[in-house]
């Protein structure tokens, strides 16, 4: 049975690594039930879907499409074989560490349930940034991580309400096109040829993915 293994949220602290200057990348999971909601436009909005959790980067992260990221424990579990170190829960910045079900294979526009009342929708992949590098602190740590085309995924609120550790994931809803997260990932990243094909996910499709296509279209033709 999927569930959600942890519910993580980071407080600020100090990140050389970007002009920011702050970060939340440290997110620690969290024994009491946790408020998720809409948090409105990226660098306007309340930045986090998840309330108490700290987004540095109001620019670039957060947002009503990139309210609450998820990542699966299976990888955690992997990555700490291949980097031969232990990696907590919510260690790579992830709200919601998942078990039993691989969020990479997910398609756009796909709602989960979350417990009782929660319901996210499976919106882009995530692309790593200066701040992930630096906290990572692996040498080549973006092309290590870019080339395994599992980047987890970030969801919009749906239905908003509480979440918990343990509490059950439940597909409710799969478009019938094919466009995974790990595909966009790729298509973003080392197979820009896949690009033209991301347009079968339709309205599914967020705007910041639409507009790489359409970029990579104008390049193509000029």
């Amino acid at each position: 049975m999927p569930i959600v293994r942890s519910v993580n949220i980071g407080a600020p602290q100090p990140n050389p690594h970007k002009e920011t200057r702050a970060t939340g990348i440290n997110k620690l999971p969290q024994s009491d039930a946790v408020e998720v909601r809409a948090p409105g436009p990226k660098g306007i909005g309340l930045g986090s879907g998840l309330v108490g959790d700290y987004i540095g980067d109001g620019r670039h992260h957060g947002g009503d499409a990139q309210a609450v990221y998820s990542f699966t424990r299976e990888d955690l579990d992997a990555w700490e074989g291949r980097l031969d170190r232990t990696l907590t829960d919510g260690f790579f910045g992830e709200n919601l560490t998942t078990e039993g079900y691989d969020v990479n294979e997910a398609r756009l526009g796909e709602i989960w349930q979350i417990g009782d009342t929660v319901q996210l929708k499976v919106t882009s992949p995530r692309l790593p940034c200066s701040t992930f590098r630096g906290w990572v602190d692996e040498k080549g740590w973006l092309r290590t991580f870019t080339l395994a085309a599992r980047p987890g995924a970030y969801l919009s609120v749906v239905q908003p309400g509480f979440i918990r550790s343990g509490d059950e994931l439940t597909v409710i809803h799969r478009p019938d096109h094919d466009v995974t997260i790990s595909l966009v990932y790729r298509a973003l990243t080392t197979e820009r040829e896949l690009l033209p094909g991301l347009l079968a996910a339709g309205d599914d499709l967020d705007d910041e993915t639409r507009e790489a296509i359409e970029q990579n279209a104008k390049f193509d033709a000029g």
